[in-house]
C-alpha cells in the first residue's frame, strides 16, 4: 500500500475489523453508494480515479493493484453493496483468501450437492442436513425397502489463489431408518466417506456475468462399512460446472457435468450425471429456485446383491443390474441471503422418472457461512 493512501481512517478501520473478528463475528458494513468512485474505494482509503473501474466495478484493464484491491473488497458483480470492513484485516488475508466477491448476487445450487459444484471461486463453511426416504419397494424385482436416512454433513471450500481452491464436498454421519432388504442387507448408521479434490476458474467474466470452472475430487474410503461406505478403493469424480448472470442480476443459471469413475469398476458402479438450477431474486434477499438432475448408470458392479439400484450420491451399493439406468430427480426450494456473508436454504426433491433408484423425496437444509 502507498503511505500517501495509509491515513487514520484506515487505521481505524482496520483496528475495528481486528476486534470483530477476534470475537468470531463476520462484519458487513451498510452498503456503499453506486458510483464508479464508491465502488473503487468503498471504505475511502485509497481515493482512486473513478475512471479507473469498469461498469462492473471489478477487475478492469486496469483496476489492478490498489483500485483493484478496494474493488474486490467492497462491490459485488452488480455495484457496491455490503462492503466489508473486515476484509483490510492484513493479518487473516495472508493466510486466508476471500471469496470472489465479484459474484455475490449468485447462489449455490442444492440438489446434488456432492456433484453439483458451484463455479465461483470460494472460502466458506457450509453445514448441511439432509433426510432421505426410500420408495417402499426397490428396483425391478420391487424388493421390500422403505423407511429413510439422516445426513449430517460439513462441507468446506479454501480459495487457495484467485482462480483455484481447496473443496471438500463429503463427508458427516449418516443415521439409518431404513427398512426392508436396505435394512436387512447393506444399510446401518455409520460414518460417511470423504470425498476433497481441487476446482479451477478457468473462465471469469464479470461484466457478462459468466463462470465456467471444473475439477476433480477423490472419495476416500475412510466410512463406514456398515453404512454402504468405504467400498472398493474409493472413486474420482471429474466435473465441469458454469454460471450465468441474467436479467441484470435478478436471475442465474448454474450448470454442471460429472463423471464417477471408481477405482475398482467391480464392485463399484460407474455413473455419468448433468445437474441444472434456475433461480429468480423475489427480493433482495429471498431468492426462488428450482432445479433437476439427471443420472445415467454407465457401468454396473460385476458382484454384489443383484438390487438394481445402485444409491445416488449418499452412498453406492455396489449392485448390479443397474447399467443403462436413467433417474431424473427435481428439486423445488429457495434461499435467503440476508447478506453475501451468510446463505441459507431449503429445498425438496422428488424423482420424475419412473425408475427411483432409491429416492422416494428427499428434504435438504443447508446454512453456508462466507468469508
Amino acid at each position: 500500500m502507498n503511505s500517501g493512501r495509509f491515513n487514520w481512517r484506515f487505521v481505524k478501520t482496520c483496528g475495528l475489523a481486528s476486534l470483530a473478528m477476534l470475537m468470531g463475528g463476520i462484519v458487513a458494513s451498510p452498503a456503499a453508494s453506486a458510483g464508479h468512485g464508491a465502488c473503487c474505494d468503498p471504505m475511502g482509503v485509497f481515493s482512486c480515479d473513478e475512471n479507473t473501474c469498469d461498469d462492473w466495478c471489478c477487475d478492469a484493464s486496469g483496476c489492478e493493484g490498489v483500485c483493484d484491491a478496494g474493488c474486490d473488497r467492497g462491490c459485488d458483480g452488480l455495484g457496491c453493496s455490503g462492503c466489508k470492513a473486515c476484509s483490510c484485516l492484513l493479518s487473516l488475508k495472508d493466510c486466508l483468501r476471500q471469496s470472489d466477491h465479484c459474484f455475490d448476487d449468485f447462489i449455490s445450487p442444492m440438489i446434488d450437492f456432492v456433484h453439483f459444484e458451484d463455479p465461483r471461486n470460494l472460502t466458506e463453511l457450509r453445514p448441511i442436513f439432509v433426510t432421505h426416504q426410500f420408495p417402499n419397494t426397490l428396483g425391478p424385482g420391487n424388493i421390500p425397502a422403505g423407511g429413510s436416512v439422516q445426513l449430517f454433513a460439513l462441507q468446506f471450500r479454501i480459495a487457495l489463489t484467485e482462480r483455484l481452491s481447496l473443496i471438500a464436498v463429503k463427508d458427516g454421519y449418516i443415521l439409518d431408518n431404513s427398512e426392508g432388504a436396505l435394512d436387512t442387507l447393506v444399510l446401518d448408521s455409520g460414518w460417511a466417506d470423504v470425498s476433497a479434490g481441487l476446482k479451477y476458474n478457468f473462465i471469469r467474466n464479470t461484466q457478462t456475468g459468466t463462470l465456467v470452472s471444473g475439477g476433480l475430487t477423490y472419495e476416500i474410503p475412510l466410512g463406514s462399512e456398515q453404512a454402504a461406505q468405504a467400498v472398493g478403493d474409493g472413486e474420482f469424480h471429474f466435473f465441469a460446472s458454469g454460471g450465468q448472470r441474467l436479467w441484470g442480476g435478478n436471475a442465474h443459471l448454474l450448470t454442471s457435468f460429472g463423471w464417477q469413475l471408481p477405482v475398482d469398476q467391480s464392485v463399484q458402479s460407474t455413473t455419468v450425471h448433468w445437474n441444472n438450477h434456475f433461480d429468480v431474486k423475489l427480493t433482495d434477499r429471498v431468492y426462488l429456485f428450482t432445479e433437476n438432475s439427471w443420472w445415467h448408470w454407465v457401468d454396473e458392479a460385476e458382484v454384489g446383491a443383484a438390487l438394481g439400484v445402485s444409491g445416488q450420491d449418499l452412498i453406492n451399493l455396489g449392485s448390479t443390474n443397474v447399467e443403462g439406468n436413467d433417474l431424473v430427480t427435481h428439486n423445488v426450494g429457495m434461499k435467503y441471503k440476508p447478506n453475501r456473508n451468510v446463505e441459507a436454504g431449503v429445498a425438496y426433491e422428488f424423482p420424475l422418472t419412473e425408475f427411483k433408484d432409491v429416492i422416494e423425496d428427499r428434504v435438504t437444509l443447508d446454512l453456508i457461512l462466507r468469508y
